[in-house]
């Protein structure tokens, strides 16, 4: 079983129901299960099924942001292998 990390701290204190909302659409694009933790969205693939490129994750990210209004506030970050990181902009 293969799993991605999406590190949400700097999210999740702003507001809670991004991060649900987040879980949620990752769910349903990158056809995985996404485990909600205090801070990390993790995403776990099935045996067998293959896991969306790091591309195509962070792309998904990126039109959560869009989306959600919050382009202007935050930003992602490719961290290690298999980790993302929401972080906020600098002023």
């Amino acid at each position: 079983m293969s799993t991605i990390v999406i590190k949400i701290s700097k999210l999740r204190g702003k507001d809670d129901e991004n991060v649900k909302a987040l879980a949620e659409f990752l769910e349903n694009k990158a056809e995985a299960k996404a485990d909600v933790t205090s801070g990390e969205i993790i995403l776990k693939y099935e045996e067998g099924k293959k896991p969306c490129t790091r591309a195509y994750l962070r792309v998904l990210l990126r039109k959560f942001l869009h989306r959600a209004e919050l382009k202007e506030e935050f930003r992602v970050i490719s961290g290690k292998e298999n980790i993302f990181i929401i972080k906020e902009r600098k002023e």
